[in-house]
């Protein structure tokens, strides 16, 4: 087991627990979107930052990290392989989360407004 403040041997800094909180608050059966994360953690064009944050997660984190979609409302490639956008994808649809026949959520139904 990791020590507290570590995940894949980094740090985790005060901005990616930020992040991990906002991602936590998501409810089942809802999405976010990655620059939608960021403005909530409080930082600004960080859509990136999300990203960077996410990859950074241990395999059994408690984190929500399925929740967390593209600005189009798509599922984004994982470093991983496809095998983690599938697992991202069965998670959602096994919360009910929709998704068209273009492989994209309706963010107008599914997005979370808190």
């Amino acid at each position: 087991m990791m020590p507290p403040g570590i995940q894949n041997d980094r740090p985790v800094t005060s901005t990616y627990q930020r992040i991990y909180a906002v991602i936590s608050r998501i409810p089942e059966g809802c999405v976010a979107t990655y620059g939608q994360v960021a403005f909530l953690a409080g930082i600004p064009h960080g859509a990136r930052r999300v990203g960077y944050a996410l990859s950074a997660l241990q395999g059994k984190s408690s984190v929500p990290w399925h929740r967390v979609v593209n600005a189009q409302g798509r599922v984004s490639p994982r470093s991983g392989g496809s095998c983690a956008d599938e697992v991202q994808r069965l998670r959602l649809e096994s919360e009910g989360v929709g998704f068209g026949a273009n492989g994209r959520i309706a963010l107008d139904r599914y997005q979370w407004r808190p």
